[in-house]
């Protein structure tokens, strides 16, 4: 429809045609956010959410005397750009408005030239007088304000002037209408403390914008999520020692008085003898739980046994109060800090001193609280050191199973959020994990996409599963028949995906059972474990260069993984998904601390959905928005798992998805084929 029969409600969509869908939205979000409410919105890719959430927050914030600033939180750089490209078509558009200002800020590590992990500096600046550092700044900063940047344009120009992007950035928000930004800044404690201040940021004036929301409570878990393995206490005395003796050269080589400086001094010693006593009493400890532990995987410990021992570990020979029988552990965590950088950034590596302060604040202030589970675990053998590549170590996990105890309370904060997301389903699980304030309005809402029914057909196949119980080789007969017809009658690059990596290199060894004989040969890209985003765009281009060469490619990934999630395929690079199976989580003591914390919270009947069924199925949801991006796209889903036509998974999909059942290999096939003939080729984008 035209904007003009809304001309007031989109004084700041960027856009002359507006959706049916994103006037739904549109409109819902003013509603919401002018009563300072939440939108939780299932919005599928092509309805326009980022520019109908833009324009209804800027519409709120004008009318507003309270909101002074929209955070759009997003974890995809690539969302980064639509959102400034959406800001500078907005300007364009206004008349009798001051131009919007934004500022777009990515991580310290991606921002900076390098930053040092143990003082928190970086080297933009080296060579630059600091009066010259100040300026130039402030400079940069005014040039972010006067025209929306891209945060690769702001990076480009501070290194070509030997400028802290990141430091000109945090200036520029202080005068910002609009931030883009990851979600830590909000949800991560110790950097939402010292960024949002710094920035000058306070969320009871601010609108938020969360992007990619699905995410988000695994992203506030993980905010929480911490590990200390047996040998942590000894890093953290080499630090503490490394520090010291700097610090004493410091001191000795000045010729002031320095009263304070060896106060400080004697409490660093003092962590010392204290981080001497625990290397040697922990490891004890350790040794003990290994033992209880046995054969098993890993196992649930309380967070007292935990605590106490560390507490009395400190307390031995001293006579201490029971009331006040924390307080050494406290200073003690005070001093750690004191010995790490004074700011982390969201993506920067903590020091072993900084990762036990912060393991032990925690466990000091869930000790009373079901929400945090700490759990013995064996250290997976990708991540152990070389020289422990012999040994067997076992650590202790921190996991928060109820990000709503940390959300809660900063949305309630708010003046309104909207989350959204094409597989933020069903959105009252959403509102429910992350407790979205129920004193206020509140909607929670699917959106219908006008073009993703007949453009992607989703097919489930009867007659496979990867259940284990009903594993066999007719099973994976029947499923290596599935993806060869599948790949034989679509056209261009595919990408199948796995429920694991154990089953995706399973079927990559015996890629000769499904995958078709051809010339050229399809290339088969296959995803590794700790790949980097540079491999993933590597492997992403290659895409595009197999298209242009007349060649195809086969994608293969894992359900949750790096190529399913957070990675756009633009141009309908990908022109067919299959999806082999269902990404449950396996079985382990977190996984049955979940459980059981949901059937407390919410309920027997909704404890599984919610800690199992649904967050698989939205893993399947994710990987099968990969190929769609925009209206003129078109490709088939193929989903392989019969469990997804049983009534408890299949209401945990979303409403508005139209499946096809098929009933074996050449069915599937068959309407592969019909479809291509249909649509051999993407529309052309009709601009």
């Amino acid at each position: 429809m035209d904007i003009g029969e809304l001309s007031s409600e989109c004084e700041f969509f960027a856009h002359n045609e507006l959706r049916d869908s994103q006037k739904e939205m549109l409109l819902d979000s003013i509603s919401i956010l002018e009563e300072k409410g939440f939108l939780i919105a299932s919005a599928p890719t092509g309805i326009g959410k980022t520019a109908a959430s833009l324009a209804a927050a800027l519409k709120v914030r004008s009318k507003s005397k309270n909101v002074k600033k929209i955070l759009f939180l997003t974890g995809r750089q690539s969302q980064h750009k639509i959102v400034v490209d959406t800001i500078k078509q907005i300007n364009q558009r206004l008349t009798n408005q001051l131009p919007i200002k934004l500022t777009d800020m990515i991580g310290r590590e991606s921002m900076c030239e390098e930053v040092q992990p143990i003082t928190g500096e970086c080297n933009c600046e080296f060579g630059i007088q600091e009066k010259a550092r100040r300026s130039n700044k402030i400079k940069l900063a005014n040039m972010i304000l006067e025209r929306p940047m891209h945060v690769e344009d702001v990076i480009k120009l501070s290194r070509n002037e030997k400028i802290c992007a990141w430091a000109s950035a945090r200036i520029a928000a202080k005068d910002a209408d609009v931030i883009v930004c990851d979600y830590n800044h909000v949800f991560i404690e110790n950097i939402m403390k010292s960024s949002l201040s710094s920035m000058g940021i306070d969320l009871v004036n601010c609108i938020l914008i969360v992007d990619e929301a699905h995410n988000l409570p695994d992203r506030v878990r993980n905010g929480l999520e911490r590990s200390l393995q047996r040998k942590a206490f000894g890093y953290a005395y080499d630090e503490t020692n490394e520090y010291l003796a700097n610090k004493e050269k410091e001191i000795n080589e000045s010729d002031i008085d320095n009263t304070f400086g060896n106060k400080e001094i004697e409490e660093i010693r003092k962590l010392k003898r204290q981080l001497n006593k625990l290397k040697k009493d922990m490891i004890k400890w350790y040794n003990t739980k290994e033992k209880e532990l046995g054969d098993r995987k890993d196992m649930k410990i309380e967070t007292s046994d935990f605590l106490n021992k560390i507490n009395e570990s400190l307390m031995e020979s001293l006579d201490v109060e029971h009331k006040r029988r924390y307080e050494i552990l406290n200073r003690m965590i005070e001093l750690l800090y004191l010995v790490s950088p004074e700011e982390l950034s969201e993506d920067e590596d903590e020091t072993a001193c900084s990762r036990l302060a912060y393991l032990l604040e925690i466990c000091l202030e869930y000790r009373n609280n079901s929400a945090l589970a700490l759990v013995i675990d064996r250290i997976p053998s990708s991540n152990r050191e070389r020289r422990e590549q012999d040994e067997q170590p076992i650590r202790v996990h921190s996991f928060l199973l109820d990000p709503g105890v940390v959300s809660g309370p900063l949305f309630e904060q708010t003046s309104g959020t909207i989350l959204m997301s094409g597989t933020l389903y069903p959105p009252s699980m959403y509102s429910d994990v992350l407790q979205i304030p129920e004193d206020r309005k509140n909607i929670s809402k699917e959106y219908r996409s006008d073009f993703l029914s007949n453009r992607r057909p989703v097919l489930i196949a009867r007659d496979v599963t990867t259940k284990f119980t009903s594993r066999g080789l007719s099973n994976t007969n029947k499923i290596n028949q599935h993806i060869s017809l599948t790949i034989k009658n679509s056209k261009g690059n595919i990408a199948l995906f796995f429920p694991s990596y154990a089953m995706m290199e399973k079927f990559r060894a015996l890629e000769e059972d499904w995958l078709p004989s051809s010339w050229p040969r399809i290339r088969v890209i296959e995803e590794k474990r700790s790949m980097t985003k540079r491999e993933i765009e590597i492997n992403k281009k290659l895409l595009y260069e197999l298209e242009s060469n007349g060649e195809r490619g086969v994608l293969m990934g894992v359900l949750g993984g790096k190529f399913s999630e957070g990675v756009d395929y633009p141009d309908n690079i990908l022109q067919a998904v299959i999806c082999v199976g269902l990404p449950l989580a396996p079985p382990s003591a977190k996984q049955d601390a979940l459980k059981k914390y949901y059937e407390k919270r919410f309920g027997n009947s909704v404890a599984w959905r919610y800690s199992s069924s649904q967050p698989a199925v939205n893993n399947l949801m994710q990987a099968i928005g990969r190929p769609i991006r925009k209206g003129e796209d078109r490709a088939i889903v193929v989903l392989l798992e019969n469990r997804l036509l049983q009534r408890n998974y299949n209401i945990c999909m979303p409403d508005s998805l139209q499946t096809i059942e098929v009933s074996n290999p050449e069915r599937t096939g068959k309407f592969t084929k019909s479809f291509f003939d249909y649509f051999p080729k993407p529309e052309k984008t009709i601009e």
